[in-house]
């Protein structure tokens, strides 16, 4: 099972180096051109599922994923968010909302939650099996 949850970890890692932002003239932005603090807290909270991990601390990884999880989103609020205060500047909000949806999300987001779902999944999995 430890297997499972490092091959999770690798890929939330992994998905903080992929494309997760499409800008059309600017290009693709990962995590860390997003934020250097979101990054840093995905790695801080990659590293201490690792932690947990390798001590066999189950709960800890269910709710570090949960964290992980609610990180991600909050990532993808203020990403939207931040792209319609960037297009303040036009004098319509019909206009600033278009512009602001050129913005889009890209595949590593994908990685990123797939990543998650799997510690998550193998955690719980984990918790029912010490159970019985």
């Amino acid at each position: 099972m430890k297997n499972l949850q490092l091959i999770g970890l690798f890929l939330v890692v992994a998905g903080s180096f992929l494309p997760l932002v499409h800008i059309p003239i600017v290009g693709n932005w990962n995590y860390w051109k997003v934020d250097n603090t979101l990054a840093i807290a995905v790695w801080g909270f990659s590293l201490l599922t690792l932690v947990f991990i390798l001590i066999d601390k189950t709960k800890f990884v269910r709710i570090m994923a949960f964290l992980m999880i609610l990180l991600f989103v909050f990532t993808i609020v203020a990403i939207k968010l931040k792209s319609l205060d960037y297009f303040s500047f036009l004098p319509f909000k019909s206009w600033q909302s278009t512009f602001a949806g050129i913005v889009k999300l890209s595949w590593g987001w994908f990685i990123e939650f797939l990543g998650t779902v799997v510690i998550l999944i193998v955690s719980i999995k984990n918790i029912n099996t010490i159970k019985n």
